[in-house]
């Protein structure tokens, strides 16, 4: 009897062992010793991208299993996609793919990159259509403008030899065509010259750039060289079709999948998002009526909108009181007023406080206890109150914020109708694109501006309104006036996602954990797993912008 109790324990145990995942090691961490960035802007209106990074993993991280890169949109074909390392052929998923946006993974699983050790992986994308817009300068040229893939910079070691080259159209004449301001730390002018197949080349290098910045590179040219139809583009594509013919399939073989692997994919999604929901679950109790008087950012709170969208929402209120203004913005240092306005909030307060600590991770604390203490605010405001009426009713408000926006009939005014409704438009989930598409002339910045971006050079305009002076190259090429404002309105999400609160999914998670906390378990549980989470908000707001935004750790 006890030789056959014996054996069934040592059963279990084996059982145990086979069947729970082991702990990777380690998070991501890596360099990125090279990048070479090639964008071809082909002569039907397409893009055509050829990246290679040299990844050098670091010694007790993660392996580097899967390589993020976000696309400009949904218009490319998977399948046509190359990728290798070292020289062997790589699979390619879009749905891997665990960046914000548009996007797909390169699968490196047998031939992952182990710490320690060094790899390049090269990947080619051939044609991205949707990609070129008006140029917003007023003459015949398209615009082309392109934001390489970037990772989260907790995942990423040391600097980067990082270069772009733009390959223009055929036949573009090297008189005709102009590059765009060039972002920080490239040279003002990028390198002309020419390719093999003779089109005009403009690189733009850094020995020392950051492969976890925001970079922006453009050129207009001629419309001339390219199709009509590929400067307006309608709304993309679904990526995936579903063939009715294969309906019957699908039903034939749904349930067994959806037994064996939906429900545990269903029960892991669950998981994840539950861990994003920070409000408490009594805001869910319905009472009656609805709630006014919250702030837009209250609002916010209460639709549990992303917390970096939130975290910029209070930075713009702040500024706009006169509160503080922004020293440097990568990373974000802020001056503070001698004495505080009076009609802060509190949350505003706490924020302003927060950038007091020296270091990230003081920051990072203080808006944590300070997330919280909003959360609980709107919690207790929103006792008795219908939540569902009352998110449709401040949604109301933000459409409504949107339309006098939209249907101003002079620049000056819908400049002044966006900086006095600015935190109510941004809590549309489509917020930055509906910037990118409403900002495409002449743009009158607000009074209040220059303390938020110290790179803008405002001259009088009139009613008291500034407008942007472009920026204009040796050569005579110019910045869009209207695509660097909106730009620069959507890029404060990104700066925070980046550069102040890190990975979006992990600071959520330590609100989540004060204010909606899981039930405690009956039973103790263990699961192994590796990897960080990833995360990035793609801030590409400009006329005729490819913006490539990928996930954060790998």
């Amino acid at each position: 009897m006890k030789h056959r109790l014996l054996t069934i324990i040592l059963l279990v145990v084996l059982s145990l062992a086979l069947f729970t995942p082991v702990q990777a090691q380690g998070n991501y961490y890596f360099a990125v010793e090279r990048l070479v960035v090639h964008a071809y802007w082909n002569g039907d209106g397409t893009l055509s991208l050829d990246y290679t990074w040299v990844f050098v993993n670091q010694p007790g991280s993660h392996v580097i299993d899967f390589v993020d890169v976000g696309m400009p949109n949904y218009n490319f074909d998977p399948s046509q996609i190359r990728a290798k390392l070292d020289g062997t052929p790589l699979d390619v998923s879009a749905s891997d793919y665990e960046g914000s946006g548009s996007g797909f993974a390169i699968v490196l699983r047998g031939q992952s990159i182990q710490p320690g050790q060094k790899g390049t992986v090269h990947v080619y994308v051939p044609n991205i259509s949707g990609v070129l817009y008006n140029d917003t300068s007023g003459d015949e040229y398209a615009s082309a403008v392109f934001a390489p893939t970037y990772f989260g910079s907790q995942y990423v070691k040391g600097a980067t030899d990082y270069s772009v080259t733009f390959h223009l159209p055929p036949g573009v004449q090297p008189e005709e065509p102009r590059w765009h301001a060039a972002p920080s730390g490239f040279p003002s002018e990028p390198q002309t010259g020419f390719d093999e197949l003779g089109s005009v080349t403009y690189t733009w290098y850094n020995p020392a750039g950051d492969v976890s910045n925001y970079y922006e590179f453009g050129a207009s040219f001629p419309k001339t060289y390219v199709p009509a139809e590929a400067i307006y583009i309608p709304p993309p594509e679904p990526l995936f079709r579903i063939d009715p013919d294969m309906i019957f399939g699908l039903v034939c073989f749904g349930f067994f999948g959806f037994m064996f692997l939906g429900i545990p994919i269903l029960t892991s999604i669950g998981a994840q998002r539950r861990k994003l929901q920070y409000l408490p679950p009594k805001v869910s109790i319905q009472g009656h009526g609805i709630k006014r008087g919250l702030t837009a950012v209250e609002a916010s709170i209460l639709m549990q909108q992303p917390l970096d969208k939130v975290m910029t929402m209070i930075l713009f209120g702040a500024l706009k009181k006169n509160a503080a203004e922004v020293v440097t913005r990568s990373p974000l240092k802020l001056k503070f007023a001698p004495e505080p306005p009076a009609e802060l909030h509190q949350y505003e307060k706490d924020f302003l406080k927060a950038f007091t600590e020296e270091k990230p991770a003081g920051q990072r604390k203080q808006l944590q206890e300070m997330t919280v203490g909003l959360v609980r605010s709107v919690s207790d405001k929103m006792k008795g109150f219908s939540r569902q009426e009352t998110i449709d009713y401040y949604k109301s408000i933000m459409e409504r914020a949107w339309k006098q926006v939209e249907e101003a009939d002079t620049p000056e005014v819908q400049s002044a109708k966006f900086d006095e409704n600015l935190e109510w438009t941004m809590l549309d989930r489509d917020y930055d694109d509906r910037t990118r598409r409403t900002f495409r002339g002449p743009v009158y910045a607000p009074t209040w501006w220059g303390r938020y971006d110290p790179a803008y050079r405002p001259v009088s305009g009139s009613g008291g309104a500034q407008t942007v002076t472009p920026t204009v190259s040796g050569s005579g090429s110019r910045a869009l006036p209207g695509a660097d404002f909106a730009a620069s309105v959507v890029g404060g999400v990104q700066n925070f996602s980046s550069k102040v609160i890190g990975n979006v999914n992990t600071f959520t998670e330590k609100i989540t954990g004060v204010t909606n906390p899981p039930p405690k378990p009956t039973t103790s549980s263990y699961r192994g797993g590796g990897g960080g989470g990833r995360s990035c908000a793609c801030a590409c707001a400009c006329a005729g912008c490819a913006c490539a935004c990928a996930g954060g750790g790998r």
